[in-house]
């Protein structure tokens, strides 16, 4: 990991803090999260159970295991709360994510979403040559930047790690991109700095785009692939980050470069790029669906200097959101999130589905 590396792109590394909310000191913030997590662990205890049971007859226990040692966990951090035995400690949403992502692996899960992100990588694959199609039938260059943006915000409503999302997907099975986009909300957004980023793009060409991805399926093809690819038009490399390790239903490095090799059949732009290594793929060093700029491998901070970073994007709740929403780099950083649970949208002045499209220029 680089400790001195990465921190070309913070603005003030001595002051960055990867956690939006603390549930150490937020009263507020800790009733509602460790309830919604004891639900959610329930959840994914299932997931992961229907993950191996056809393969091993001991994933069911194994999967109880996984929950009641995570609400062990958990209980202990409220103890601490309570005791005031925090030490000035934050402990963020970021946290107790990665705290399920170790308890799976701990009881034999390494990723129980496997399954279902080939499903929809394959699905979204199928539909990517057409959204190319609708893309560049926009001539008008705000509005298909615009459409791009929507585009990302549109791919990030699938996550099975959101609950309000969950619950769409699983009683719609042709719940796509289009009927996405139609959710997104109105203008203006919770957060919408997208005039001036439409305005940039108007402007100089950036060297370099360092993009961290969320999701697989629909939100990294359908959503992320056509904006990296309107990049590559303008000229600007690409380096697109994934998780080391899986997590939920994000897509991880190795996955990435994979889907690469099969998204390049359908467009010539990518496919050059990908030749090229003017579009490349790392691994972000996260074993969780957060992102602390403090833990990116040595390589990508490395690549990061080498290729003259100038833009970041960051997306998802997760990354954009949980962590790094009050960051500051000294690049241009544009970050995108739907906002897919209430008390969060809520606790940020807006409501479920709300849109963070947040941009800021170099210091």
């Amino acid at each position: 990991m680089c400790e001195s590396n990465c921190f070309t792109l913070l603005r003030d590394p001595g002051s960055y803090r990867p956690d939006t909310i603390d549930l150490n000191t937020d009263k507020d913030a800790a009733s509602y999260w460790f309830p919604c997590f004891r639900d959610l662990i329930a959840k994914f205890a299932t997931q992961a159970a229907e993950s191996q049971c056809q393969t091993d007859g001991t994933a069911i226990e194994r999967a109880e295991n996984f929950r009641k040692s995570y609400l062990k966990k958990l209980d202990e951090y409220q103890r601490k709360i309570e005791n005031n035995a925090t030490n000035n400690v934050v402990l963020g949403i970021r946290e107790l994510l990665e705290l399920n992502e170790t308890q799976l692996r701990l009881f034999g899960f390494p990723d129980p979403w496997h399954q279902q992100k080939q499903l929809e990588n394959t699905a979204a694959i199928a539909a990517l040559k057409k959204r190319f199609e609708e893309l560049d039938d926009i001539d008008d260059n705000a509005l298909r930047w615009t459409e791009l943006v929507r585009g990302v915000l549109a791919g990030n409503m699938f996550d099975w790690g959101a609950q309000a999302v969950t619950s769409i997907l699983q009683q719609d099975s042709n719940f796509g991109l289009h009927a996405a986009l139609d959710r997104i909300e109105k203008r203006p957004w919770l957060i919408d700095n997208l005039d001036a980023w439409l305005a940039r793009m108007c402007g100089n060409v950036h060297k370099c785009a360092l993009i961290f991805v969320d999701n697989s399926g629909v939100d990294v093809v359908l959503g992320i692939l056509p904006f990296v690819r309107a990049l590559l038009q303008r000229g600007t490399k690409v380096l697109l980050c994934a998780n080391t390790e899986p997590s939920l239903n994000d897509v991880t490095s190795r996955e990435l470069a994979n889907l690469l090799d099969n998204c390049c059949t359908h467009c010539s732009v990518l496919e050059q790029a990908w030749q090229d290594q003017r579009l490349l793929v790392y691994a972000n060093g996260q074993r969780g669906p957060c992102l602390d700029m403090r833990t990116l491998p040595t390589e990508l901070c490395e690549a990061i200097q080498k290729h003259e970073t100038d833009l970041l994007v960051i997306e998802g709740m997760g990354r954009a959101l949980h962590t790094n929403l009050y960051a500051k780099f000294n690049c241009e950083t544009l970050k995108l999130a739907v906002i897919k649970n209430k008390w969060l949208a809520e606790h940020l002045g807006g409501d479920t589905f709300a849109v963070i499209c947040k941009y800021e220029g170099a210091s």
